[in-house]
């Protein structure tokens, strides 16, 4: 069974159809997904997707860097007052984003900090969000590793030398529909890197993998991603859907 760990399953572009693409990714062997959180607005529509299948989703909390502004406190202090009242199973998606705005890039990495020392009280993993900022994350979780955080760098887009980085750090690298777009860096990385340290992931329903690029991403389509990973590691499919969902479960406490 393959393990989609970063999918956004309870935005509105699933409002019509969440059953049927329930039931599709199930019929294409996903065997769990887990639900990143993104801010205050979307807590209560990711919770009720868990809550209708607790077997198949397992839900985060956390505040994406994308929606840190002058109010993040009061956003997290929301989010820190849940963590004692729901079985959330990681911290995020968290992180810094340098692409759209630098304005709140202070607020930004206090956010962050933030994050990670809820991952560390509560012994859950932090899954991190980087995007045009990856030397700055990587300091950042440099910084606070004491031997206890664990988590994925969700979506990497860095180069070989940062994937190290984030490797020795105890970080395991999200691999998603990236991979199977022409001329991208990261295939070079997965067939250098060994697979003991990368997991799968649509991030759904965004960066949907060939042949279905430019439509909306679902969790079904994370096959897509196995195939074209097993294809650069000269692996059976089972074979590497085996290896990337024990990966999920060492990160993952359920």
């Amino acid at each position: 069974m393959l393990t989609d760990t970063h999918a956004h399953l309870y935005l509105e572009h699933f409002e019509n159809d969440i059953e049927t693409v329930i039931q599709n990714a199930k019929n294409n062997s996903i065997g769990k997904v887990y639900l990143p959180n993104i801010d205050n607005s979307t807590i209560e529509k990711m919770l009720y997707l868990e809550s209708i299948d607790q077997d198949f989703f397992r839900s985060m909390i956390g505040l994406h860097p994308g929606s840190v502004n002058e109010n993040f406190r009061a956003e997290l202090d929301t989010m820190q007052s849940m963590i004692d009242n729901h079985r959330f199973c990681g911290i995020g998606e968290t992180g810094t984003d340098l692409y759209w705005d630098r304005t709140f890039i202070n607020e930004q990495i206090e956010a962050f900090e933030t994050q990670i020392d809820w991952a560390q009280k509560y012994q859950l993993p932090v899954i991190i969000h980087a995007r045009d900022s990856m030397d700055l994350t990587i300091d950042i979780v440099k910084n606070k590793q004491d031997g206890s955080l664990k988590g994925i760098f969700h979506c990497f887009s860095g180069n070989i030398e940062q994937a190290k980085k984030i490797i020795d750090l105890g970080f395991y690298l999200g691999i998603g529909g990236v991979l199977t777009y022409k001329n991208n860096e990261l295939a070079v990385i997965v067939k250098e890197l060994p697979l003991d340290y990368f997991v799968l992931e649509t991030d759904a329903p965004y960066l949907t993998p060939v042949p279905f690029r430019g439509k909306r991403n679902e969790s079904s389509y994370l096959k897509y991603v196995a195939q074209k990973m097993s294809e650069i590691k000269k692996l059976q499919v089972d074979e590497l859907e085996n290896i990337t969902s024990k990966n999920a479960e060492n990160i993952f406490s359920f």
